[in-house]
């Protein structure tokens, strides 16, 4: 190594102006790597002299380039160190885009090469590879589409924003475009994108210097400011946001409206937990969604969300561990008083034993998409109840049917027609001992999926009921298409109807448009000898309420069929 050329240098490594010892640098061209040779010496200049190609090319010479502060002090380390003591560093030298990062040990030679004051410096060029990592870093933390930063970049940015500021009250607001998705259908993919784009400019405009503006998701934004009024300050930023959306959105030819939902989240200064923060806005921004106002969030929210989430967890454990029980309520012929069928109710009890009531689960069960297993369950829990109840009866089957409720989400997500099948042949019971009872949104929502569900259930025989009825907005029309067998009256339209006229008037209505659409109508909520007399005048052929009974178990449910064959129930 002795017989490498060599050249001297000087590098400073202290900055304060202090006489200290300085090094003595002597290049060695020998190694395919930036190699110098360094030994603590006296006072001198802090100029480079000359350097070796290797050097050269890490754009060393000829300056007088100063140590950066990792390699001086981990020169100084070594120097004070054991003789086996190697120390590594990276560093970056120069600055733009002229810098260079540089992977750098330093380690005292062994007493064989006969001088134990000397150390071998090696440097090591990383500038492509860091600029890949950091080219990389930036795609993680960007969006590709509008350059804003994504999730993960906003909710670093604002963690060193709040890190580096004095402790300020902040918003995190969170705006979801209302019907983009529809709009992207329309227009096309890379029309919705330039859409985006354009919405994403809009709201750059409308923010100030210090506001930080990212893009969340498809079509969701996220903006952090800092306030000092509170909720004005929320409010006013809101207005300026909703502006934005006042004038159409001109994408190549066409105009197009857009509007926005908005969820707020404030923290105080004292407070740091950005993930909980942005939690709370998207809460805030999921009520924001049902109100169309902005709403801030407030802790009584989360703690229903978190209820609900409990409960979500909860119910998927009983769905899959099959605790979910059936209760029946039995409809009821008002004509002859027989039990003409049961509807099957989904009730769920906890580990606790404590019944769970539908109004809390059902909702649940619906947002999480646990409406889908629920509802199989149900069915293919009916078809075997009613198979062991034949059974129980003998050779004779039951004269009964029971109907069971599928939520509009079932409706698009599964194939219910299969559903159905399955649990027929599985209990060898035929169609007509089930129907399917669809809300009336369900089926008006999307008449033509509707009409292909249904015709494929018609063709397993099963029959059609359609819940809720006069609650929506029905499309006569397709009413008239669609194979439904029966029309179930709400109970707000039976609920007094024998004091107030209007409501029985809408009954009659409903009454003689299923009379003259062949279909059979089931009034809900029957709870007084009155309303099903009233009920019967009208023409209405099944009645449903606690008048008759409150839902029963299974064996319960059975007795109360046996028991309406030797009388009539009302």
């Amino acid at each position: 190594m002795g017989k490498g050329r060599t050249k001297p240098f000087v590098m400073p490594i202290d900055q304060t102006g202090e006489d200290r010892p300085l090094l003595y640098v002597g290049w060695i061209d020998a190694l395919p790597v930036p190699a110098a040779l360094i030994r603590p010496m006296a006072r001198g200049n802090f100029s480079l002299h000359a350097s070796n190609a290797a050097f050269d090319r890490l754009g060393l010479a000829p300056a007088s380039t100063k140590a950066p502060i990792k390699m001086r002090r981990a020169i100084e380390r070594a120097a004070a160190g054991a003789a086996d003591d190697t120390q590594e560093f990276s560093c970056r030298l120069g600055e733009g885009v002229g810098a260079r990062d540089l992977r750098g040990a330093i380690g005292r030679l062994s007493a064989e090469y006969g001088d134990e004051a000397l150390f071998l410096l090696t440097l090591i060029d990383r500038t492509q590879e860091m600029m890949t990592e950091r080219n990389l870093r930036r795609e993680l933390v960007s969006d590709s589409l509008t350059g804003l930063p994504n999730r993960a970049g906003f909710q670093e940015l604002v963690e060193q924003r709040s890190r580096g500021d004095e402790p300020a009250d902040n918003a995190i607001l969170l705006l979801d475009l209302a019907r983009f998705s529809r709009i992207n259908e329309h227009i096309g993919p890379l029309a919705g994108d330039e859409l985006i784009i354009t919405v994403a400019r809009r709201l750059k405009s409308s923010l100030r210097s210090g506001d930080i503006l990212a893009r969340s998701g498809g079509d969701e934004f996220a903006i952090f400011t800092r306030i000092t009024g509170g909720r004005a300050d929320v409010r006013e930023l809101a207005r300026r946001i909703r502006g934005c959306f006042d004038h159409p959105f001109r994408i190549g030819e066409l105009k197009v409206s857009v509007d926005c939902a908005l969820g707020c989240a404030i923290q105080p200064g004292n407070d740091t937990d950005i993930g909980d923060q942005i939690r709370h806005a998207q809460i805030a921004l999921k009520r924001a969604k049902q109100t169309d106002r902005i709403e801030i969030y407030e802790p009584e929210a989360a703690m229903l969300s978190d209820n609900r989430f409990g409960l979500e967890t909860a119910l998927r454990s009983a769905i899959e561990e099959d605790r979910l029980k059936l209760a029946f309520q039995p409809l009821v012929e008002l004509g002859s008083g027989r039990v003409a069928g049961f509807e099957a109710l989904a009730r769920w009890d906890d580990k606790d034993g404590s019944p769970v009531s539908p109004a809390e689960f059902i909702p649940v069960a619906e947002d999480s998409g646990l409406i889908v297993p629920l509802g199989q369950w149900v069915i293919a829990k009916a078809a075997k109840v009613l198979a062991a109840w034949d059974s129980d009866n003998g050779a004779a089957p039951v004269e009964c049917y029971f109907s069971v409720n599928v939520s509009a989400i079932q409706l698009v997500r599964d194939d219910i027609a299969a559903v159905v099948r399955q649990a027929l042949e599985t209990n060898a019971i035929g169609g007509e001992r089930l129907m399917i009872e669809l809300t009336e949104s369900a089926i008006i929502g999307d008449p033509d999926l509707a009409l292909s569900v249904l015709s494929e259930l018609k063709a397993l025989d099963a029959r059609i009921a359609m819940d809720d009825f006069g609650t929506g907005y029905s499309n006569l029309a397709y009413l008239q298409r669609l194979p439904i067998d029966v029309l179930k009256i709400d109970r707000s339209f039976v609920d007094h109807m024998v004091e107030d006229r209007d409501k029985a008037a809408i009954v009659r209505t409903i009454q003689s448009l299923a009379e003259v659409l062949g279909m059979k109508t089931t009034a809900e909520g029957v709870e007084t000898a009155d309303q099903a007399r009233l009920l019967s005048a009208l023409g209405c052929d099944f009645g449903q309420g606690y008048l008759f009974a409150r839902p029963m178990d299974g064996p319960e449910a059975f007795a109360y069929w046996r028991e309406s064959l030797l009388r009539p129930i009302i």
